[in-house]
């Protein structure tokens, strides 16, 4: 089984979308408020169903190149085993789920049929 690819910088803005599960909620729920108290970032709602592309309940946080070299690095240091999809935001959603997607822990399975249209 190969690495998931570890996120690198080289876009303008991001998104991390951590994924959690019932016994992992309130881990995640604390690790995205953190995220935005500490580094000022906008963090989504808490998505207790899988919802797009995403195949768990996630929650997602919103940062720019600025803040990527602090904030990776905290991310997978304060994760706690929970998987993080860290990717670039070009416009191509397609792209930016395959091409520019990047883990922080276990990769998984995107559902990518609705960029397909």
């Amino acid at each position: 089984m190969s690495e998931p690819k570890r996120p690198v910088n080289i876009h303008e803005s991001y998104h991390a979308h951590v994924y959690f599960e019932c016994d992992t909620l309130e881990n995640a729920i604390d690790l995205c408020e953190r995220a935005g108290q500490l580094y000022g970032l906008e963090v989504g709602s808490i998505h207790k169903k899988p919802i797009g592309p995403h195949p768990k309940w996630s929650c997602q946080i919103k940062f720019s190149e600025q803040h990527y070299d602090k904030f990776i690095p905290w991310l997978d240091e304060n994760r706690n085993g929970l998987s993080i999809l860290v990717h670039g935001l070009t416009g191509n959603h397609l792209k930016d789920h395959t091409d520019y997607a990047y883990w922080l822990g276990d990769s998984a399975e995107l559902d990518l049929s609705m960029f397909n249209d």
